[in-house]
């Protein structure tokens, strides 16, 4: 009895970092740095990589859908700047509320990734020429709607949104992250949606023949692709204090990379949540240790694209060695 409630704790152990492996990384990294960088284990400088890592990971919530369905959105960074160029015009230039203008940049971003779910649905248009297409679209619309000049003046109400704190020791972004993932988490694990997601991104044929409308459930996840982007894209903008052309550049990336480390098979249909948010710890203790230690911006990015890679060749492999033992 004692025998196999050790073995099935054993198990239950093995289950868990198999599925959350990214902890281990994590927590190397948390010994490199501290021993290197002096300031890195302090509360404020863990703060402030949750509070850069947020935005990161609320946009790859919806990338973690997309890719869950079998797809990865390239537009999802371009739509962060440009839904976050609305919300702050529909501020200062439309003197909307900012409840109502954030209501016009959800609708804009809904739109676009709309258009991109239909082109890949119903145009039979790969979501790679898609998506890529709209990254485009989206990054020259921020130009040419602003004619290349940030946009600010923005009203000092939205501040605490990306620049507030809750009890003055949580920065509100983080709050809003962990409640997108506890959202996300449920969404995925318990409803019929997350079931589905799951089935269309395993084996989409098997998928329509047992009755799930995949076409839907793709459109669903490019729209939470864009519910997510605006929500990122409003918190830039207010930690900002302006609506910027230029931002969310290589977010969609960043988002990729947090999807991959924590977990989510780009084959589809595999993955967790609560993964992903690791993942994007993973890249924001990277980008800080590397920030502390003064290693140059460009090298930064050099280090970010080695990391992806060999989080895809990590996949890869370990989908042929399960695909060898079945």
């Amino acid at each position: 009895m004692v025998q196999n409630k050790a073995r099935s704790g054993h198990l239950t152990l093995l289950h868990f970092f198999s599925d959350y492996v990214i902890i281990v990384p994590i927590l190397l990294l948390i010994v490199i740095w501290t021993i290197i960088a002096p300031n890195f284990l302090t509360y404020n400088n863990f703060m402030n990589v949750l509070r850069q890592v947020s935005m990161v990971a609320i946009l790859a919530a919806g990338q973690y859908f997309m890719i869950c369905t079998g797809y990865i959105d390239f537009a999802l960074g371009a739509l962060v700047g440009l839904c976050g160029i609305i919300f702050a015009k529909a501020m200062v230039d439309w003197s909307l509320a900012p409840g109502l203008a954030a209501v016009v940049a959800l609708m804009v971003g809904l739109l676009c990734e709309l258009v991109s779910g239909t082109l890949v649905t119903n145009f039979q248009l790969p979501a790679f020429v898609a998506t890529l297409g709209m990254m485009y679209i989206g990054r020259g619309l921020c130009y040419v709607i602003t004619n290349s000049y940030p946009i600010s003046k923005i009203p000092a109400s939205v501040a605490w949104i990306g620049r507030g704190y809750i009890a003055n020791a949580i920065p509100w972004p983080v709050a809003i992250m962990i409640g997108v993932y506890v959202i996300v988490t449920f969404v995925s694990k318990k409803t019929k949606f997350g079931r589905f997601v799951y089935a269309t991104g395993g084996n989409r044929e098997a998928a329509h023949l047992s009755g799930i409308n995949v076409n839907l459930i793709t459109k669903c996840s490019f729209l939470l692709g864009g519910l997510f982007s605006t929500l990122t894209a409003i918190i830039l903008v207010s930690r900002l204090n302006s609506g910027q052309p230029s931002a969310g550049t290589g977010y969609e990336f960043q988002a990729v990379i947090a999807c991959v480390m924590g977990g989510v098979s780009l084959a589809g249909g595999k993955g967790k949540a609560p993964g992903v948010i690791l993942g994007a710890i993973f890249v924001g203790l990277l980008t800080n240790g590397m920030t502390l230690i003064n290693v140059d911006s460009n090298w930064q990015q050099v280090v970010q694209g080695v990391v992806l890679i060999l989080a895809i060749t990590f996949d890869v492999y370990k989908q042929r060695r399960q695909a060898s033992t079945r």
